[in-house]
């Protein structure tokens, strides 16, 4: 009883996300063993995709990091302000 009263004081946009959920469930529920492995392998695909994304990002930013860096000592800028600004160890900064 107390769920369904939880439910009722969300705002009716949360409640429709909540019943879309469960309803999502309802269907990977519903699959044969051979379309839920299927799925399953698209939620992998999807999962391993997201986490390559988000690794090529980081990257972007490490390079835009360092090379921020690189600008600045050779701009004079003392080495720890770099390593205060970019975020970089000392030895990573020394290394440019």
């Amino acid at each position: 009883m107390k769920n369904m009263e939880t439910l009722q004081r969300l705002p009716f946009k949360a409640r429709k996300a909540v019943f879309n959920k469960l309803e999502e469930i309802v269907d990977i529920a519903s699959l044969s063993k051979a379309d839920r492995m299927k799925y399953d392998e698209s939620i992998k695909i999807y999962r391993d995709n997201l986490a390559i994304m988000a690794f090529e990002r980081n990257q972007g930013r490490e390079e835009e990091r360092l090379e921020i860096a690189r600008k600045m000592k050779a701009l004079g800028i003392a080495e720890e302000t770099i390593v205060l600004a970019t975020g970089l160890t000392a030895e990573e900064v020394a290394q440019l």
